[in-house]
């Protein structure tokens, strides 16, 4: 029977099942992640309306300025350092005064409820990747096209958040997922079983990207039981596994890649029909199962996440996909192996996705203009800098893509694994290979993929195949879609 879904005016979980706005790999309960204002006094001088002259005339009183308000959901030392950021905005101008309003992580949908139902929304605010084009369908975010003029660097097209064709709030920062490896176990598993290193390491560039079948048959390769014998063998013991060779992040959201990458989706690409059911998703997140209940190179799924820390951080698992902000989250100051990153396997398309919680002008606000420009100031990369260095956060505007110099100062940065492998592998792949995650253009996507995680649960034991479980499930993940789409 299908689960009610829930259609009251905001009625939307502002969390993902894996991140915190835009840095998916935070671990605070917070949101720390959630505010980019968290490096204000680490910032770099921003460019363009961002500088502050030494030598600036006086600006007029406050009084005279434009009040904008940001909420945003970071505990106290969190808002105080996103206000020394607006402070920094506000003393770069004399027109637009922005107060950052701190509202509770626990409370923050039903105070954003109470809000709209009083007519007192602020006039910007952070949001989640899945709860944004529902406030959307609800009226309640404006159309930010005016935001970026002709000729300006802009946010990466895949990082634009739309609804009816139109932007209504971009990613504050870029995520993509990719295939990351321990290079100290690799080394380990190819010297005991004989294996040229060169043959088994993930490629770090599109071009020479394994097929789906090439990463099954070198993920088994690096598997090997206790008694040395890799999956290939047929004394391969696959009840007492040593090293695994890969996992996959089975969260539903980042199972989308595998189905667009086979030519399918959750949904169609105009984001008007639920295909989950059609063979092209289905043969893809069968694959994903069969790498463990099939082929044994890939750990029994039991956790939906799978993330680095539990995967490749077990020093058990050679390969495992996951997203970039796994570099400043965990890889880069926690990991105890040496690491590098490749581009994802791909079954027809080659192609990854990206995420990234954004900032939203709310339709409510009577300074849509002085909102924008607010915002645009806060997109500049200067001022989440400390977290792009770190790997947490990877820019938005076009130019640090395609501008080496930018690109450069980004990732020469000893966080990072070799420069050019990760320009090919992150960089690159980020610019001409990256798809927007479906919550881009599909509203309702949190319920989605809460029912999806459950008829998942069955593929993952073998007790039902991928098709049977989407046939089964399809009345009520399409009741869900059509609900929140209509």
């Amino acid at each position: 029977m299908r689960r009610k879904v829930i259609s009251g005016l905001l009625s939307v979980v502002l969390m993902t099942t894996s991140c915190l706005f835009v840095g998916c790999g935070s671990t605070s309960s917070s949101g720390s992640a959630g505010t980019s204002a968290s490096v204000g006094e680490d910032a770099q001088s921003a460019e363009s309306s961002a500088s502050i002259s030494e030598d600036a005339t006086a600006k007029s009183d406050s009084a005279d300025k434009v009040k904008i308000t940001y909420a945003q959901w970071g505990n106290d030392t969190e808002t105080a350092a996103c206000q020394k950021v607006a402070d920094k905005f506000n003393a770069s101008q004399d027109k637009i005064e922005v107060e950052v309003l701190k509202i509770d992580y626990d409370n923050y949908i039903s105070k954003l409820n109470t809000m709209a139902t009083a007519g007192t929304l602020p006039d910007t605010a952070i949001m989640s990747e899945a709860g944004t084009l529902t406030f959307a369908k609800n009226g309640l975010l404006a159309d930010i096209s005016s935001m970026y003029g002709e000729g300006e660097s802009k946010p990466l097209d895949s990082l634009t958040f739309k609804y009816q064709d139109k932007p209504v709030a971009y990613s504050a920062a870029n995520e993509v997922l990719n295939l990351w490896y321990n290079q100290d176990l690799l080394k380990k598993v190819c010297d005991e079983q004989g294996l040229n290193i060169s043959d088994v390491t993930p490629p770090a560039s599109a071009d020479k990207a394994w097929t789906w079948d090439d990463f099954v048959k070198t993920a088994q390769e690096l598997t090997v039981d206790v008694n040395g014998n890799n999956a290939l063998s047929p004394k391969f013991d696959p009840n007492n596994v040593d090293v695994y060779g890969c996992t996959v992040n089975t969260l539903p959201w980042q199972l989308e890649v595998w189905c667009k990458s086979n030519g399918g989706g959750f949904y169609s690409e105009d984001g008007k029909t639920c295909i989950i059911n059609q063979k092209e998703a289905t043969d893809a997140i069968q694959a994903v199962a069969d790498l463990s209940l099939k082929y044994h190179c890939a750990p029994p799924i039991s956790d939906a996440s799978q993330a680095l820390s539990t995967s490749l951080g077990s020093e058990k698992v050679v390969m495992a996909t996951d997203g970039a902000w796994n570099v400043g989250t965990y890889l880069g100051p926690d990991a105890k192996f040496k690491y590098s990153v490749g581009v994802l396997p791909y079954f027809k398309d080659k192609v990854t996705i990206c995420t990234g919680g954004p900032n939203v002008v709310f339709a409510t606000t009577k300074h849509p203009e002085e909102a924008m420009t607010w915002l645009k100031w806060y997109y500049q990369e200067e001022n989440s800098w400390s977290l792009i260095e770190a790997g947490t956060w990877m820019p938005i505007l076009d130019k640090w893509y395609t501008d080496s110099t930018l690109t450069d100062k980004w990732i020469n940065n000893p966080n990072f694994p070799d420069h050019d492998t990760y320009k090919s592998a992150v960089v690159d792949y980020a610019k001409n290979n990256s798809k927007s995650t479906a919550w881009y253009t599909v509203a309702g996507t949190d319920v989605f993929n809460t029912s999806l995680a459950t008829a998942l649960s069955y593929v993952w034991t073998g007790d039902k195949t991928a098709q049977q479980a989407m046939d089964e499930y399809y009345d009520e993940l399409n009741g869900i879609f059509t609900e929140n789409n209509q």
